[in-house]
């Protein structure tokens, strides 16, 4: 199937003569060479990076583990007050919830009627799982996938979907950061070593850049095309609510870490915020699964603690909270979805073939 720009290439080539369509071909195909080793290209600069993220946060960890006292780290472990997992697991709910958010923003764009339950349970379970798992397209498409085409939706719906929420999630994440450079520069500039000015101006450009997106879905529809997909993207109403969901979810997930940290000494929730959406950031870059491992170095490195043994444990139960006990639920979920449908596929079954008795006798 080819794109509509392809077929009103086909459509040109046909009303002009063999030679101008043959010309027109070639360059065609110098063009489609190009953009394929452009993409190459940034492939490899792209898996370059995800090493040397991997590399460096591996030695960062491998430095702290070996001056780790093992008895202090089990001390701060069972030193987390039930207080700070109820608070934990609160946070939790709130920042899944708000990513059920996502899925339904997505569908009202591409203008598809879902029932609530399905979209919860699609995008809880979807996050849940790629979360754990890593390799969001994959993991996550293929239980979106599996859920929402029992509902009638096409594939290529789906995948539409999935790009939109994923917009959703990297509108939040600039807006997150920026604030944070532009609001708490001056803490953040203690930890990013960077002058408090330059994490201003940082800190406005990334703003401005989602003001210029903003106008620009504003000012009329606009179409992006993305893996064969070309879809239209929300205008400034849904995108506005993009970018409230998107912060408030990474708010919540930011928050689940917070109440777990053993001091809040000289780190305001805004300040912790801005740094952990950037963990988050170099973790989806070195495309580990859940950025784990990259995600603990940068947290180990920047935030002030009384102990490394004491952050250690705070990560170690956020991971447990955010990522090991949706995982659970989701899987949990899945199995009581398919169990359910089964049954109920047996029981159709059972009272078609009874049915089929009675009208016999």
């Amino acid at each position: 199937m080819g794109s509509e720009y392809e077929r009103e290439e086909e459509a040109s080539e046909t009303a002009s003569g063999p030679s101008s369509s043959s010309e027109k071909r070639s360059e065609r195909a110098a063009i489609l060479a190009a953009a394929e080793k452009r993409r190459r290209l940034a492939g490899r600069i792209g898996a370059a990076a995800s090493v040397i993220l991997v590399l460096v946060a591996a030695f960062v960890l491998s430095r702290t583990l070996a001056n780790l006292d093992m008895a202090e780290l089990r001390a701060a472990f069972a030193a987390t007050s039930a207080n700070q997992i109820a608070l934990g697991l609160f946070f939790t709910a709130c920042s899944f919830l708000m990513l059920t958010g996502y899925d339904a923003i997505a569908l009202r764009q591409l203008k598809l009627r879902v029932p609530y339950r399905t979209t919860a349970l699609a995008s809880f379970t979807s996050y849940a799982v790629s979360f754990m798992l890593g390799f969001p397209i994959f993991t996550g498409g293929t239980v979106r996938y599996w859920i929402y085409s029992r509902a009638g939706v096409r594939p290529g719906k789906i995948a539409s979907l999935t790009v939109v929420a994923g917009v959703t999630f990297w509108l939040g994440m600039a807006v997150v950061i920026a604030l944070g450079l532009l609001v708490m520069a001056g803490p953040i500039s203690e930890i990013d070593r960077l002058a408090v000015n330059l994490n201003r101006l940082i800190g406005f450009g990334m703003l401005a850049a989602v003001g210029c997106y903003l106008y620009w879905v504003s000012a009329r529809p606009r179409r992006a095309r993305w893996q064969g997909l070309s879809l239209e993207l929300p205008g400034l109403g849904l995108s506005l609510g993009q970018i409230a969901l998107g912060v408030m979810d990474l708010c919540s997930a930011a928050a689940v870490l917070y109440v777990l940290l053993p001091s809040h000494d000289g780190l305001d929730f805004f300040t912790f915020a801005a740094i952990y959406v950037f963990a988050c950031l170099l973790g989806i870059v070195s495309h580990a699964p859940g950025g784990i491992g990259v995600f603990e170095a940068t947290m180990l490195k920047v935030v002030p603690s009384p102990s490394q043994e004491a952050l250690l444990a705070s990560l170690l139960m956020f991971r447990i909270l955010y990522y090991v006990i949706p995982f659970v639920l989701a899987l949990a979920l899945l199995g009581a979805n398919e169990g359910g449908r089964r049954w109920d596929a047996l029981r159709d079954a059972m009272n078609r073939a009874q049915s089929d008795g009675e009208n016999g006798a």
